[in-house]
């Protein structure tokens, strides 16, 4: 293929907003050393990245993948810490209540403000 177009990409992603990311991101990872499937012919990477595209030469679903963690602020991890936490404070819940009986069940009432301190 000696010209990429529009056209031969958009039989292989249809829409063309997701072309561009595509193209783009596997632009960004040639530009990191990524090893290219097709003879560069002194293309720069975005080209190389629609020849691809056209050629049907990457994996589409991989291609997205890398898309979205590199867009990704930060990665969601779960967190075993705040498991554990949550479970140190039922116990101190538990705890307390079995100290205080039904006293500490209770929610205490706040001291009612004087007339004098309300200030209108």
């Amino acid at each position: 293929m000696a010209r990429v177009t529009v056209e031969d990409c958009i039989l292989q992603v249809p829409n063309r907003f997701e072309l561009v990311m595509y193209a783009a991101q596997r632009a960004r990872d040639i530009s990191g050393g990524s090893q290219i499937t097709i003879d560069r012919d002194r293309d720069k990477n975005p080209v190389v990245a629609l020849r691809e595209i056209a050629e049907v030469k990457l994996d589409q679903d991989v291609l997205k993948d890398k898309l979205i963690s590199g867009m990704q602020k930060h990665a969601d991890i779960d967190k075993p810490e705040e498991v554990n936490e949550m479970a140190e404070l039922e116990q101190e819940l538990a705890a307390a209540l079995a100290q205080g009986g039904a006293e500490a069940a209770q929610p205490k009432a706040l001291p009612m403000a004087e007339e004098d301190d309300i200030t209108e």
